[in-house]
This record gives structure tokens, C-alpha cells and sequence, in this order.
């Protein structure tokens, strides 16, 4: 088969959970004999507009691209669904309810069978403003209204789909990343001024949704004064938010910002970690607690639907979301129960090297892109080739009609 990716910003991978999904699915899609295009954006990939390079086997296809968060991938996207008309693909797959927008394009002029992949519902991101959040609920509606398939990354996402549109998707899980090897006497740790064991970290995006602010006002009221915090995580320049957690944190010296890192750095500090706190107020399927759960590190994480799927009740701690006391109480409890935590962590490292790898991912993946191809369109559509433009476009208002 041959495969058209649309909405990862490129690869290899930095920053970004589509895009490390991207970097350990189609390269496994690759080796089963199929062809992958990737369409980036040259502001994340650093070459020229129109440029092609490698990633793996994966053919990836540089387009233009300005350096403005959220138009780019918009552009990017409307560009990639135009180029999907020629050469022919078996199928196209969006990932993301934003580049979703434009599955209309492919499905109206080719034959391709074309795949939505939800990671969350990121019109309720607070970064996005009025005009973009409309944006992604018009590409959410597009996909369930034109995607042969959807699929999605929890089962909350699953449930929410089916609760309003009355629309089946497919459930397929993300897995945690493979780190790197590390130096096990953890020098880059102790080069920050932390002890193995004796800090809690936070990884992710420095941005309101994950509440970074939240575990830091927690971490400055925990009894346990010889534990550091720890956060990995990239933010935008001159982010306002950004500059708030400084503030909040500028008379402690025990919290430390430790920027992006990525490669061994980013293995040997998760791994030296005591803990790993994830206060999330919304999330898909977060990669970086799939990870911290496969390293055998002790997981405290806000109560959000898509945490209990993963953390249940005996995998880890979980408190009530935007609750900074219940965050503190956590906190607490956990590194006076060193004992307990361990063995909750056990558990869920067990679960995750059972149920959450990449093999299974693709495999799942190529055997939805086989069904599609093979038994044609998706059941709860009717052929839409024979509609004209502005039919198409209209239905996007309400995709259940």
C-alpha cells in the first residue's frame, strides 16, 4: 500500500507527541513492505520548502511553512491534501481534528481511503483562541463526516465520539517511547544539583493545560524539604505563562528548570527520578506517563479520564484535578510510602509492556489500513463522489444528517 501522512509537524522527531508516534509507527509500517509519505513543515524540520529526506524509510515531504503556531499546520495541511490527488494513495491518514479539516479534499477527488487519528480534542487547549478552537471543531466535524475511519487513543476519546455524533471509531493506544541508554551514575542529574531518588520530575509542554503552576504551588507546601521538582519541557518564546512559573518558583531553590532535553540527558533524568507528577486538565493518551510507568518510576497524576484508564486503582496515585491541596496530599503520602509506590509501580510497568507497545500499534494500524482498502467504505457512509462541492461542504454544519 501506499500511505500519505498529513498534521505531524516532521521528522526526526523533537518536541511533539505526533510526531514521536509518527517516528515509531511508520517506520515499522515501512519495514511490512508499504510505502509512507510524511508531509512537515519546514520551520520544524530546518530544510528548504519542497525538500525530501529520509526518516527511517519514511519518505518525508518538506512544505512551506512561516513559523506561526497553528497556521503552519493548517497550511501545511490544506497544501499536503492537494498533493494527495497525485501520485494516488491507498491511503490518506490525518492525524489530528485540525489538519482533519481538509480530509474533505482527498475524499472528494480520489479514491484513497482516508483515516482520522484523534490524540484529543485540542479545541480545548487554552493556547488556541476563538477563531483557531472553531477551526478544530469544524475539522472535527469534517473528519467524522468524511473519514472512512477514525481512530482514537483512549476510550474516553472513543465514548465521546460515539456520544456525540453516534459515530464508531477505533481504539488504538499509544506506547511509551524507548529511551536511550544513560550514564548510571547519573553525573547530568547531579550536574543539576538533584540526587538520584530524591526528586519528583514533571515532563511535557510548559503550557496552562498540563498545570505546571499547580504542581509547583503543591511541591513548595510538601513536607519532605530535601526532595527537588524537576521540570523538562520547552515552552514558546516570551510566553506570559512561562514567565509566571518563574515567578512562582524564583524564591526556591529546589525547583529547577531544566529546558528541552532529549537523547540520553532525557533518559538518565527520568529514570533517577523518585517520582513522576503528570496535573494534567486534559490530555489524549499522554506519552510521557506511558513512559515514566515503563521505566518503573512511582506515577502520582490528576483524576482525568484518560489517567484512571491507564493508572486504575492500583498503579499509581491519583488526586482530584486543579486541586493543589489534593496534589500536596498526594505528594506527601507518596514519599513517606516509598514502599507502596514501588509496588504500584511494578504493576503498572507490567501492564504497560503487556498492552502498550509499538508493534502492536502498527500492526493494529496496517491491519485498519488492509480492512479499509480491502472491504471498501466505511459502513455508516454512503458514497459521497457523486455531491457536489458546495453539498459536501454544507453537511459540514451537522455531520449527522
Amino acid at each position: 500500500m501506499r500511505i500519505a501522512v498529513i498534521g505531524a509537524k516532521g521528522l526526526p522527531p523533537r518536541q511533539g507527541g505526533i510526531e514521536h508516534y509518527c517516528a515509531e509507527v511508520f517506520p515499522r509500517v515501512v519495514e511490512k513492505g508499504h510505502s509512507v509519505d510524511l508531509f512537515a513543515q519546514s520551520t520544524y524540520t530546518g530544510f528548504p520548502w519542497f525538500n525530501r529526506h529520509e526518516f527511517r524509510g519514511v519518505n518525508v515531504r518538506t512544505l512551506p511553512s512561516f513559523g506561526v503556531n497553528g497556521i503552519d499546520t493548517l497550511v501545511s495541511s490544506a497544501v499536503a491534501s492537494l498533493l494527495t490527488v497525485r501520485p494516488v494513495y491507498d491511503v490518506v491518514h490525518f492525524h489530528a481534528l485540525g489538519p482533519g479539516l481538509f480530509s474533505l479534499l482527498p475524499r472528494l477527488a480520489t479514491e484513497s481511503k482516508i483515516v482520522v487519528t484523534c490524540h484529543g480534542l485540542d479545541w480545548q487547549r487554552e493556547k488556541w483562541g476563538k477563531l483557531s478552537g472553531r477551526l478544530i471543531r469544524l475539522g472535527e466535524k469534517a473528519s467524522v463526516r468524511f473519514a472512512h475511519e477514525i481512530t482514537v487513543v483512549s476510550a474516553d476519546l472513543q465514548n465521546y465520539f460515539a456520544k456525540t455524533y453516534g459515530r464508531s471509531t477505533t481504539f488504538i493506544p499509544n506506547a511509551p517511547a524507548g529511551y536511550a541508554a544513560s550514564d548510571p551514575d547519573f553525573p547530568f542529574v547531579r550536574s543539576l544539583g538533584a540526587e538520584p531518588g530524591k526528586y519528583i520530575i514533571f515532563l511535557g509542554r510548559l503550557v496552562p493545560e498540563k498545570c505546571p503552576d499547580l504542581l509547583i504551588e503543591a511541591f513548595q507546601s510538601i513536607q519532605a524539604k530535601d526532595w527537588k521538582l524537576i521540570l523538562v519541557g520547552g515552552h514558546a518564546a516570551a510566553d506570559l505563562f512561562t514567565a509566571k512559573l518563574y515567578r512562582l518558583a524564583a524564591t526556591n531553590r529546589n525547583i529547577i528548570f531544566a529546558g528541552e532535553l532529549r537523547g540520553a540527558r532525557l533518559a538518565e533524568v527520568m529514570r533517577g527520578a523518585g517520582a513522576f507528577t503528570l496535573p494534567s486538565n486534559l490530555e489524549g493518551s499522554p506519552l510521557a506517563l506511558l513512559e515514566a510507568m515503563r521505566e518503573n518510576i512511582p506515577v502520582i497524576a490528576s483524576d482525568i479520564k484518560p489517567h484512571q484508564e491507564l493508572l486504575q486503582t492500583d498503579k499509581g496515585l491519583l488526586f482530584k484535578k486543579g486541586d493543589p491541596i489534593a496534589l500536596r496530599d498526594c505528594l506527601n503520602w507518596a514519599l513517606c510510602h516509598p514502599h507502596q509506590m514501588q509496588m504500584m509501580a511494578e504493576k503498572a510497568k507490567k501492564e504497560i509492556l503487556l498492552n502498550y507497545n509499538w508493534n502492536r500499534v502498527s500492526t493494529e494500524t496496517i491491519r485498519l489500513y488492509e480492512s479499509l482498502c480491502e472491504w471498501g467504505e466505511h459502513p455508516t457512509l454512503e458514497k459521497t463522489s457523486i455531491l457536489r462541492l458546495d453539498q459536501k461542504i454544507k453537511i459540514l454544519s451537522d455531520p449527522r444528517e
